[in-house]
């Protein structure tokens, strides 16, 4: 699974969003970064055939901001900018993911529309997203909900394997057995 969070002023599209400043990793014995604290799930990639579905799903494109929480290696952001054009942030508490993000986005050619932050997920502005990708486990989920729901109106959600709860997605979808789930942010 993934996830993270911390920040830096970046640049995407017409404007400039600023975030918060990054949150301090704390040197190891042998200079090893480590997490700010520990990862509230263990790492486990998003499928490409479920990435896909989800940017589908999404209807992402050029104009959209993808703020992908738990971001992990960066594969959700990385093919939205890739294959649609999308800027994207990629969220993820490890720094290990964020350096593996930064060099996948890197290889990829497209390390001028993504951007990796190293910090919590729960700390973070992500009032200029305009999809949000996860994939958390149901806790975290519902832990977040009340944040996406303040989220502008008409903000995509896009979560692989894990539902909201009581939030009735507006769309489910299988691929190759793999759950995804998709909600609007409704007006309030």
């Amino acid at each position: 699974m993934k996830h993270a969070l911390s920040a830096v002023a970046v640049s995407l599209g017409l404007g400039l969003v600023a975030l918060p400043p990054p949150s301090q990793a704390q040197a190891q014995p042998g200079g090893a970064a480590q997490a700010s604290r520990e990862p509230d799930v263990i790492y486990v990639p998003t499928p490409q055939e479920v990435v896909d579905a989800m940017l589908e799903i999404a209807k992402v494109g050029p104009d959209d901001v993808l703020y992908d929480l738990g971001s992990g290696d960066g594969r959700i952001p990385i093919t939205a900018a890739k294959r649609h054009g999308t800027r994207g942030v990629g969220i993820d508490i490890d720094p290990t993911r964020i350096r593996e993000a930064r060099a996948n986005a890197e290889q990829q050619g497209v390390s001028d529309k993504v951007t990796f932050i190293e910090g919590d997920l729960f700390e973070q502005d992500l009032s200029k997203a305009t999809v949000i990708s996860l994939y958390l486990l149901p806790t975290l989920n519902l832990r977040l909900r009340p944040t996406l729901l303040k989220l502008k109106p008409g903000t995509r959600i896009v979560s692989h394997a894990f539902d909201m709860g009581d939030w009735a997605p507006d769309q489910t979808l299988i691929v190759n057995q793999k759950r995804i789930y998709f909600w609007t942010v409704p007006k309030r």
